[in-house]
């Protein structure tokens, strides 16, 4: 017989406030209309939960969802059955004419940039008699994907040979909206005017008007010409922001008629597994990196890198009095990572405080008491960004969910 494992068991859990993400949506609803917004939720809603990110988004204000590839749209599309679900990527050469077929019968929308995906489509929709309205995506600069501009007109030529399809959207994506240089500034710029001019020769050669959607949530925030007919926010409906710059323009945006402020939604914790006391001088964890300076109380937590915990959040030669590593919110005090990450568990230096006992609450990311510790500060220790902090939490974290 197999035992369900609550969250408590397993020692360490991620929480996820829904009304965190309904909150956050709502805010940006407001500020970007009367352009639509599209909660992105690939990556497992970057790492908070799809399905329930995506229906708390919904009840927030967002009126589309996105997502990189097909199966993540058809874990949403089990649970939400009326809304329109762009796929961000071309339908890839391996995916077989089955799949695409059942795609398209859940309504979910396809980015095409190239013939051969073009003709994926045609083809499958061709033989289901269903007419297919497809988003061309635009590579104004960022060059991930997205068709040359000088392209375009052979691609029109591809998708007019099909009569089951059609173009409903024009959309690229910004490279460095999140900038504060004026190069940065200027290249937006570049992209939403390179953009507008192929709508512009689109419109002009007898096409009919099409959604043109460009801004991710920095663009959405910090450029407010980038808007158009719809903003696809990624990493802002969950609480966070790619940089200082955009955080100020949206404190300028909530100092004017916009109410409210955006709120963190994942909170990452565990429970003390083991206390004990060592003495000064004692090197701790593999490698013993890190040598006591005191007699300490050191905690033991189930959680590490195998759980989305990287080893950077150590680092060799630096001790408590040295600041340099990562830190944990533990009876409300800050408290420094003692040695190096393993795969399943960290130390905690705890110094004098004899008052730490076995399963006390331990915050990673989140609030405890009058501190918190955010995902961007995490991912400033790590060298990287708060997206992969998020998307790093591996899938043997539970989830649980509060005010769904």
């Amino acid at each position: 017989m197999r035992v369900d494992w609550a969250p408590e068991r397993r020692g360490a859990w991620a929480e996820v406030d829904l009304s965190a993400i309904r909150n956050n949506v709502s805010l940006l609803v407001d500020m970007v209309g009367p352009s639509i917004l599209c909660a992105v939720v690939k990556a497992n809603a970057y790492g908070h939960g799809a399905r329930e990110v995506a229906a708390a988004a919904l009840d927030g204000g967002a009126q589309w969802l996105a997502v990189a590839f097909g199966e993540e749209a058809l874990e949403i599309r089990e649970s939400i059955t009326d809304v329109p679900i762009l796929l961000l990527q071309e339908i890839s050469s391996g995916t077989n004419s089955n799949e695409i077929r059942e795609l398209l019968e859940l309504g979910i929308v396809p980015t095409v940039y190239s013939a051969e995906g073009i003709e994926r489509i045609g083809r499958v929709s061709k033989l289901m008699n269903r007419q297919v309205g497809v988003h061309l995506k635009v590579d104004t600069g960022m060059h991930r994907v997205g068709a040359d501009i000088d392209d375009l007109q052979s691609l029109m030529e591809s998708i007019s040979r099909f009569p089951s399809l059609g173009v409903a959207g024009l959309w690229s994506h910004l490279a460095v909206a999140d900038g504060e240089y004026g190069e940065d500034i200027e290249f937006t710029g570049r992209q939403l005017g390179a953009l507008r001019g192929v709508y512009d020769k689109f419109v002009q050669s007898g096409e009919s008007p099409v959604m043109l959607h460009l801004a991710n949530s920095a663009g959405a925030i910090a450029h407010p010409a980038t808007r158009l007919d719809m903003v696809r926010c990624g990493i802002s409906i969950y609480g966070e922001l790619p940089s200082e710059m955009v955080a100020g323009r949206l404190a300028e945006h909530l100092a004017g008629n916009i109410s409210g402020q955006l709120i963190p939604a994942l909170s990452l914790k565990a429970r003390v597994g083991y206390v004990r006391e060592l003495e000064e001088g004692e090197r701790l964890s593999y490698g013993r990196h890190y040598r006591l300076n005191r007699r300490s109380v050191i905690a033991t937590v189930p959680i590490g890198y195998a759980d989305g915990l990287a080893r950077g959040m150590f680092k060799p030669g630096h001790n408590v009095d040295e600041g340099a590593g990562g830190y944990v919110l533990l009876r409300g005090e800050r408290r420094p990572i003692a040695g190096t990450v393993t795969m399943d568990q960290i130390l905690v230096d705890c110094g004098s405080d004899t008052s730490v006992s076995l399963d006390d609450e331990v915050v990673i990311i989140g609030e405890q008491g009058e501190d918190r510790i955010t995902a961007s500060e995490v991912a400033a220790k790590l060298g990287t960004i708060s997206y992969e902090v998020f998307c790093g939490i591996s899938s043997r974290i539970p989830r649980v969910y509060l005010n769904g």
